[in-house]
């Protein structure tokens, strides 16, 4: 959602310092480790995928007022009768768990926008996040009903659910605009604010800011979207514009969530321009389960791209593993609230699979945006919210729109991969080259079950040899998980060409 730049939080900068610094001693030397905890959040095994509901599928034509497919930011049709209809799609693609964005009714009437190289438009409500009223569900995303039936599906298929909330802001018009409390005070605050002064009183993006400090205020938002989840059954939500509520929103959040929907009930913050650094005092005072990795994406945009050198990237892989023990980063290649990746590589797909398969063998929680494994178009906003491209399938809005299945495969190859290998959900993280070296190597080993996996990655548009140091135990042979072939160790190296723009996840052979 809005975005604002990121906070300092003090004190705290110290304390991950240390964690860190226990992952980085010997940074420029092969073969010193960053070791794993005991401590592990089971939804760090989980692929989630993040669907805009209007913009997938259509499947009741019947609650689709004023859609308008022209209209880069109207309202499409897609609604939660048709994502569950699709449900059978993302089982077999392999994601475990879906996030959907919030569903509560929108403002009536969008806003005027304009965006580069194109007209001017309006920018309707269809995301979710401008709420005219908490208690209530949009009927152009569809009833209560269809989302309990939606999450029972779901369940059914092995997949969880995040539902997306939002506690910080109304839409631009609200049921909220004139309500007072008791004693006369506005439920919200006058005048806009500075982001850059105080975060919490603000008006993120010239939005409403709800008055949260006052109890009768914080009580409606949290009771209405707890309320919801109780009825519905999701495993957890995602947490819209987490900078700008105050530390004692969050504290009381977690306490009712905890009370009112289980102590296992999954909590994921945006907390725009988080890092394993930025993030550890939420995780350390328990507000959250885990916290967007906002650092994922550009950091691997620029080195698919040639910026930094390939040991300068591996370090900040392993930086990450510096995360506090029970917490999960979730890390993304693109989202609604950024370019994509695939627009920011200029639509090179080679470079784009080089990424896709990191994220795919890094700690944390893989983020997968709608569309994106079937290389779906669009770049910067409001493209990034286009249609989920269905190709020759009659599904509504995004029929007729071409998607790359090779993309796919690949996808739900990677996805396969890690649902198998231990060591690339919960391992720990070894880097394996020298400063000098141009291929990008490291080793994932999961202590519990013995598992290790070695990454290999070229970013080069011309073959490259690597020639690595293996892994304490490696064996004489091991395979290629994604080609499948052989590759033979001598003398305690790995020796072999990666094809330019290209990645190879090896495992020891089985005896």
């Amino acid at each position: 959602m809005p975005r604002s730049t990121v906070a300092c939080l003090p004190g705290l900068r110290h304390r991950f310092l240390r964690q860190l610094g226990a992952c980085l001693a010997g940074l420029a030397v092969a073969g010193a480790a960053c070791g794993q905890s005991a401590k592990f959040n089971p939804w760090g095994d989980e692929v989630l995928y993040f669907v805009l509901v209007d913009r997938f599928a259509d499947g009741d034509p019947g609650n689709n007022p004023r859609v308008d497919l022209r209209n880069p930011g109207g309202w499409h049709g897609g609604d939660l009768k048709g994502l569950t209809q699709q449900l059978d799609e993302l089982k077999d693609l392999g994601i475990t768990a879906l996030w959907i964005n919030p569903v509560q009714l929108q403002q009536p009437r969008g806003e005027m926008a304009q965006a580069p190289g194109l007209p001017e438009f309006r920018h309707e409500g269809f995301h979710g996040y401008w709420i005219y009223d908490f208690e209530r569900l949009d009927p152009r995303f569809g009833s209560e009903a269809e989302l309990k039936s939606l999450v029972e599906q779901a369940h059914q298929r092995g997949i969880k659910v995040l539902l997306d909330v939002v506690y910080n802001h109304t839409g631009y018009t609200s049921s909220y605009t004139a309500r007072k409390t008791a004693a006369g005070e506005g439920w919200i605050r006058v005048g806009e604010g500075n982001c850059e002064v105080n975060a919490v009183t603000c008006a993120v993006g010239g939005l409403p800011d709800l008055r949260t400090e006052i109890p009768e205020v914080r009580d409606h938002v949290l009771a209405a979207n707890i309320g919801l989840a109780r009825r519905t059954g999701v495993d957890g939500f995602r947490l819209d514009t987490y900078k700008h509520l105050a530390g004692d929103f969050w504290a009381e959040h977690r306490k009712r969530t905890r009370a009112e929907l289980g102590q296992d009930f999954f909590l994921l913050a945006e907390y725009w321009g988080g890092t394993a650094e930025s993030l550890d005092g939420f995780f350390e005072r328990d507000e959250v389960d885990a916290g967007f990795d906002f650092s994922f994406k550009g950091s691997c945009e620029g080195w698919v791209t040639g910026r930094g050198r390939s040991v300068a990237y591996g370090a900040y892989l392993r930086s990450r593993h510096a995360a506090r023990p029970g917490h999960v980063l979730a890390h993304y290649l693109s989202s609604h609230d950024e370019p994509m990746a695939l627009g920011n590589l200029g639509g090179d797909r080679q470079r784009f699979r080089v990424c896709a398969a990191l994220q795919m063998a890094s700690l944390g929680m893989p983020v997968i945006y709608y569309g994106e494994e079937v290389a779906r178009g669009g770049h910067e906003w409001p493209l990034n919210r286009n249609d989920m491209p269905w190709g020759a399938r009659g599904i509504a809005p995004g029929q007729g729109v071409a998607r790359d299945e090779a993309m796919r495969s690949f996808y739900k190859q990677l996805i396969q991969v890690r649902k198998e290998r231990p060591a690339l959900r919960r391992g720990g993280y070894q880097l394996l080259m020298q400063p000098q070296d141009a291929v990008l190597a490291f080793a994932r080993r999961d202590a519990a079950s013995g598992d290790t996996v070695v990454v290999l990655a070229n970013r080069e548009d011309q073959p490259v040899v690597a020639d690595v140091a293996a892994p304490a135990g490696w064996p004489a042979s091991a395979r290629d998980l994604l080609g499948g072939d052989t590759v033979a160790t001598s003398e305690g190296r790995i020796k072999l060409t990666l094809a330019p723009k290209s990645v190879r996840l090896l495992a020891p052979n089985p005896n």
